[in-house]
């Protein structure tokens, strides 16, 4: 906890959505952060918190090569960074909306930025799956699979170096939780690296609020503040539907309501991160309003 994270508790929370599915399979998830926009600010205002809509950044079509996401995603990643480390250096708490989980790359790279002077970041990753794949390991080559390690320095230069080539995430402070979809490769980078990662195994026999307390206490060892990122898919597809990588058994969405509650109002919490919304797989708008709530929860 530091006296930077300190000041960022009463600033109006700023906004800043990613119109981007170039890192995913089904190119629709870029729909998500208009989705939720209109609804975003009355519902956070309702709950009490300022909150501005800051941007959507979209990728630009201008670079042409459809097939070199690597250079898309790495453009867009480094405009986001900018923008993020913008907020925290004017003292404002961010929330950034996604598109795919590539977005991560640009979110975290900015606020490790933003606090370097301070130290290192910390990071709880919600999310089925452990996005650490590299090229050389991903069997589908979707860069939604890559962010975390690209965050802890693994992986294509483009990617882990947005903003400067350090690495932007230490493993000591990451924490991933609900992870039940993954391959071996990618399970064992983050061993060797030592990140530690909370399986679904772990949150049904000790209960999701004994592991996010375990899991802020990784976070909090982090000078420099921390954040949190949520990729949707994390939660039961009975309670979010509206994701591109569906995966059962996942967290019940009331019960990560219930344990995001414990980083309300923590004054090292630097920001949050919501990705994977995809609204043509959604039902009655139910992921859409559990976004809503996830960040209320938090903010």
């Amino acid at each position: 906890m530091t006296q930077h994270a300190h000041r960022l508790t009463s600033a109006p929370v700023a906004i800043i959505g990613v119109a981007s599915c170039l890192g995913a399979r089904d190119p629709r998830c870029d729909f998500g952060p208009q989705q939720v926009q209109r609804a975003l600010e009355k519902r956070l205002a309702d709950s009490g918190i300022a909150a501005q809509w800051r941007d959507t950044l979209h990728p630009r079509a201008e670079l042409g090569v459809a097939d070199d996401a690597y250079a898309q995603v790495a453009e867009l990643s480094t405009r986001l960074a900018h923008a993020v480390a913008a907020e925290i250096s004017q003292h404002r708490r961010f929330a950034v909306i996604g598109g795919d989980h590539s977005c991560a790359i640009g979110t975290w790279s900015g606020a490790a930025l933003a606090q370097r002077k301070l130290g290192p970041v910390g990071l709880i990753w919600i999310d089925a799956h452990m996005d650490s794949h590299t090229p050389q390991t991903s069997r589908s080559g979707a860069l939604h699979g890559m962010p975390l390690a690209c965050l802890l320095g693994q992986g294509d230069p483009r990617l882990s170096g947005v903003g400067d080539t350090s690495t932007k995430l230490h493993a000591a402070h990451v924490a991933v939780i609900g992870v039940r979809s993954f391959e071996p490769e990618e399970q064992q980078l983050l061993s060797r690296l030592g990140a530690r990662v909370f399986s679904m195994h772990e949150i049904r026999r000790d209960g999701l609020e004994h592991v996010m307390r375990a899991a802020l206490n990784i976070a909090l060892s982090a000078p420099g503040g921390y954040g949190i990122s949520i990729d949707l898919d994390a939660i039961d597809p009975v309670d979010a539907p509206g994701v591109g990588s569906p995966e059962p058994g996942g967290i019940p969405a009331q019960a990560l309501l219930n344990s995001l509650a414990l980083a309300r109002n923590d004054p090292a919490l630097l920001g949050v991160e919501i990705a994977e919304l995809n609204p043509f797989r959604d039902r009655a708008d139910k992921t859409t309003q559990l976004t809503l709530a996830l960040l209320s929860a938090m903010l």
